[in-house]
């Protein structure tokens, strides 16, 4: 039977209680303000995610005693009964298909690189070329999952939600992690992206990347309908946050303070945005820099042009995401339209932002979720190869503050399927990039589920030989 009186004394006991929670809450949704650990060597990050995973053996990692190899059988002490997937599990062979394309050396490091990249090849002596890293995961999505959030599983923190929730925000009118994808030209059908790879999983919403669109308006709903102008918006916000903090005080829920906080940050976008995305009086050189694309909006040009207009603006996480390198088949002609999109644009990045001054604290990180395969997928000819999957090898490259310039780490075996020397696991390289803007990754941790929950698990080392 309903009893009014054990109503109200619940009422008073949950209000009671969220008022005892509400300041912890408040906090949460802050930051964890003990950070940074130490100084950082850089303030914010640019991570150019390559989706679908580049073919390291094409473009970074020469491995020219292949040519004696063509057509040959993988041997497998070198396959060593490693999995495949379900694309190449049913071939009868495994043809080895060394790579059609050229590599020199460059700069006074003499790094070798694939005349694919002549652009960032130019700039040799200014990146740290990781060619061990590897993976757990030998399919898209649980591999850029754990990329990302440090689990294969989806429903963790991104690796950028988990920076604004360390370190906060440098800039109070823009969000303090954004993010743009693009489309590849090298396959325009290549596998899609989910909004939870930037999520924030746990950590409380407001630590979520900001989606920036690829058409249109940058940002939905952040022009003022007709009829509102800005005092209008103004007063109907005061208005709403003083419903929401009564509602915030009663119960405690920090997605309440979370979404006065959103509604607070869209009405300084109104104003920061459009300023953001007028590239219009950005200097013809250095629209040339950027390529052709740079004024096609959601291009991969573009956005690596609004990436820097974002670091200039000290947002603290930039995150490019870009489809198309999933080559199954056709990898030739394929690769070539990818590094088109990319190669240009990557070293304007770089060179624009280190004629402003800004490379000295910005973090750039180019990579996609794991490697291929040295054997064709299908059939192999003189002209045409395909590659599949491949966790136990890859490679990548970091630019700018705090790693050392004209510098390769790790080595892999004569096939590019094995690495040989100094291995760099997904947890080792999220580490380091955290260990850069000044975080200890074992301290940053977030109370989920009974579980002191972070980033790397319970793994993950700084790559301390790659720092300068």
């Amino acid at each position: 039977m309903f009893n009014v009186q054990d109503a109200l004394n619940r009422r008073i006991f949950l209000r009671n209680s969220a008022a005892a929670v509400s300041t912890a809450a408040l906090a949460q949704l802050q930051g964890a303000t003990s950070f940074p650990n130490y100084a950082p060597k850089a303030k914010r990050i640019i991570y150019l995610f390559q989706s679908g995973a580049p073919s390291q053996m094409d473009l970074f990692d020469p491995k020219p005693q292949m040519e004696k190899q063509r057509a040959k059988d993988l041997p497998e002490s070198i396959r060593q009964g490693q999995r495949l997937t379900t694309m190449t599990s049913g071939q009868k062979s495994f043809p080895v298909a060394p790579s059609m394309f050229k590599f020199a050396k460059h700069g006074k490091s003499g790094m070798e690189l694939s005349e694919l990249i002549p652009n960032i090849s130019g700039l040799a002596d200014e990146i740290c070329l990781i060619r061990s890293m590897f993976t757990e995961a030998i399919n898209h999505d649980p591999a850029i999952t754990f990329c990302q959030t440090g689990s294969q599983l989806a429903g963790r923190p991104s690796i950028g939600s988990w920076l604004s929730y360390g370190l906060g925000s440098l800039n109070r009118d823009l969000p303090a992690y954004v993010v743009m994808t693009s489309f590849g030209t090298g396959r325009r059908d290549d596998q899609p992206l989910y909004d939870r790879l930037w999520g924030s999983g746990f950590l409380p919403t407001h630590h979520a990347g900001v989606r920036f669109r690829n058409s249109g308006d940058p940002v939905l709903y952040l022009s003022n309908p007709a009829g509102v102008d800005r005092p209008m918006r103004r007063q109907m916000l005061d208005e709403l946050a003083a419903l929401n903090q009564k509602d915030f005080q009663a119960f405690g829920d920090p997605e309440t303070a979370t979404r006065i906080a959103q509604y607070e940050m869209a009405f300084r976008m109104q104003m920061s945005v459009p300023d953001l995305v007028d590239t219009k009086n950005e200097p013809q050189h250095i629209l040339d820099m950027y390529g052709p694309d740079v004024t096609k909006p959601g291009t991969y040009a573009a956005n690596c042009l609004l990436a820097r207009r974002l670091a200039e603006r000290d947002v603290r996480c930039i995150q490019l995401f870009h489809m198309g390198w999933d080559h199954h088949g056709g990898l030739p002609n394929a690769i070539k339209g990818q590094c088109r999109d990319t190669d240009q644009a990557t070293a304007a990045l770089i060179k624009d932002l280190k004629q402003r001054g800004l490379l000295d604290d910005t973090l750039i990180v180019w990579g996609g979720e794991f490697g291929r395969t040295i054997y064709s997928q299908g059939t192999l000819t003189e002209t045409n190869y395909g590659r599949d999957h491949h966790p136990r090898c890859y490679s990548l490259f970091l630019a700018g503050a705090g790693v050392k310039k004209g510098h390769i780490h790790g080595e892999t075996d004569d096939y590019s399927y094995n690495i040989v020397r100094d291995g760099v696991h997904v947890h080792d390289l999220n580490a380091t990039i955290m260990h850069l803007l000044g975080i200890n990754h074992e301290r940053l941790n977030f109370k989920y589920q009974g579980l002191d929950m972070r980033l790397t698990g319970v793994a993950g080392n700084v790559v301390k030989s790659i720092l300068a």
